[in-house]
């Protein structure tokens, strides 16, 4: 368990409730953690629940009950949310043990049923050569020297210019040689995706993040980590935009945030390998799903929605986490 509920009684004998991650109640001091451990329930059925903290050989902290529902999903967890707290627990302790992270735009996602089989056609564009990953990288980098300068390569509508103000700088770019001294860990974005959508502190963490493999661009993650709620048009920096789909539009040419309702993220240019590469086969499946994209936000000519374009249209640098059935 991840969440857990603390149930207090006030001096006006009225009952407060309160929800924590567990990274959060790991971060109380040990007064308040024994003073609230014995008040915890299951956020699912309410079952009586128990915080255990990290042991000393490595396991996470952790939330747990003995007195789940017969029918509480924290009982009998889907595999899909086990995956997700443990890719959350995975982030979570790299932002304790390391000083930096470097985003791998290249990690394939993991396969998770026997429907999800390599296949031939248009999802052979899955499995890319790693000569032409390099050159997509390269050509990445480039592109995010572009947007450092000032300038945009991005092919998006023409309304885009002049509406994008230069705002103050959130990141670093190293001008010096590749460092070599120490090395820094990966991570691929369905885990990061995960992490985010299950509470971890990333995006509100002073972790430096680099978005480049020769790590020469580098961000606070609290700055490059931007839920689809909070972008901002006028920001002229790519951000890693991140939460969850409500719907597509009838085409499937549009995703819509659930997070934001003045959001659009277009797609026919990239439509049939997108639905491809994530096996979409219909509306539905982008229903509730989420999504982490590195890609920038800009006004449409009107002034009255917000558009999130993915960067130079890059598939490596989108990732889709469907709901299972």
């Amino acid at each position: 368990m991840l969440d857990a509920i603390c149930e207090l009684e006030t001096e006006d004998h009225l009952t407060a409730r309160t929800t924590y991650s567990v990274f959060k109640f790991q971060q109380l001091s040990d007064d308040d953690i024994e003073r609230l451990r014995q008040w915890l329930i299951c956020a699912a059925c309410g079952g009586k629940a128990y915080f255990r903290k990290a042991s000393k050989d490595g396991k996470a902290a952790c939330f747990g009950s003995r007195y789940h529902q017969a029918d509480c999903i924290e009982f009998k967890p889907s595999a899909q949310k086990s995956r997700e707290e443990q890719d959350a627990i995975e982030v979570h302790q790299q932002l304790v043990d390391a000083d930096a992270l470097m985003i791998d735009f290249s990690r394939k996602p993991r396969r998770h049923s026997p429907a999800n089989k390599a296949s031939t056609g248009p999802s052979a564009s899955k499995t890319a050569p790693t000569s032409k990953s390099s050159s997509i990288s390269e050509s990445s980098s480039i592109s995010e020297s572009s947007a450092i300068s000032g300038s945009s390569p991005v092919p998006v509508a023409s309304s885009m210019d002049g509406q994008v103000q230069e705002s103050k700088t959130d990141y670093q770019v190293n001008t010096a040689a590749r460092t070599t001294e120490k090395r820094v860990p990966s991570q691929g974005l369905e885990k990061l995706l995960h992490s985010l959508l299950r509470g971890t502190d990333l995006a509100k963490s002073d972790l430096w993040v680099y978005t480049d493999t020769e790590r020469k661009y580098r961000w606070r993650a609290k700055n490059l980590f931007v839920n689809f709620a909070d972008a901002d048009p006028l920001d002229n920096k790519p951000h890693m935009y991140w939460g969850t789909i409500s719907h597509t539009d009838p085409t499937m040419s549009w995703l819509n945030p659930a997070d934001s309702k003045d959001i659009g993220i277009p797609i026919d240019g990239i439509k049939q390998p997108l639905l491809a590469q994530f096996e979409i086969e219909d509306k539905r499946d982008l229903e509730g799903a989420g999504l982490i994209l590195f890609g920038k936000c800009f006004w449409n000519k009107e002034k009255t929605r917000k558009i999130i374009q993915l960067w130079n249209n890059d598939l490596q640098r989108i990732f889709i986490s469907k709901l299972e059935d």
